[in-house]
């Protein structure tokens, strides 16, 4: 009776080539990992601006880091900074509802935000913070490679597609993002649609959008 090996390599298997295949695989995975995990520090440090001399922590981002959608707000709040999670409290919740309602959850998505620390008082980011800060928002871009970015709000959309136009002039549409050209759908603020319920149906159309553009990849 020969064995298992003595049989893949009579029928011209290279028994050495495929165990070597799945070490170089493993490797890959590890170092991805690594270097999520490597990322993930380097942001809980960051010291690049003055927002650090005010935050609690930093917010990395929550969700699966090989997920199809990643959402992208403008920073975290006092929830957000107190917690280390993005979209926390009344607007998360909010949140939670509607993605639910097009059949995903945050174990699905991944949150992140222009900003990894909280603005004081909540105020919009700075121009110089969001430049300090957007080669590790790109960093989190190239690792998740994902098929849409739903940008939550005016600021992230204005600063993902370097542009002043309205969310009226903005929304309704696909736009893209960098050099990789993914799909970009502008969604309203949750906070904003607390405070306008009247604008939820849009938000609707917005995610209907971004499920169109994502069964056509």
């Amino acid at each position: 009776m020969f064995s298992r090996k003595k049989i893949l390599q009579l029928i011209g298997v290279d028994v050495w080539h495929m165990r070597k295949q799945k070490e170089v695989l493993s490797e890959v995975i590890s170092s991805d990992s690594d270097s999520w995990e490597i990322l993930k520090k380097e942001i809980s440090t960051c010291e690049l601006c003055s927002l650090h001399q005010t935050r609690t922590q930093t917010v990395f981002g929550v969700g699966d880091p090989n997920a199809d959608w990643l959402f992208i707000g403008e920073a975290p709040g006092k929830d957000e900074d107190a917690q280390g999670e993005p979209f926390v409290g009344r607007a998360g919740r909010l949140l939670n509802e509607m993605i639910f309602s097009i059949d995903l959850c945050r174990e699905k998505i991944f949150i992140a935000n222009l900003l990894k620390c909280r603005p004081p008082n909540n105020r919009d980011p700075k121009a110089s913070e969001v430049d300090q800060c957007f080669s590790y928002l790109e960093q989190q871009v190239q690792f998740i490679e994902p098929k849409i970015i739903i940008a939550v709000g005016k600021v992230a959309a204005q600063n993902l597609l370097g542009t002043d136009q309205t969310m009226s002039q903005l929304r309704g549409r696909a736009h893209y993002f960098g050099a990789k050209k993914i799909p970009l759908v502008v969604f309203y603020h949750p906070a904003y649609l607390l405070r306008s319920p009247s604008q939820k149906p849009k938000a609707w159309q917005d995610l209907t959008l971004a499920k169109q553009v994502i069964a056509k990849l």
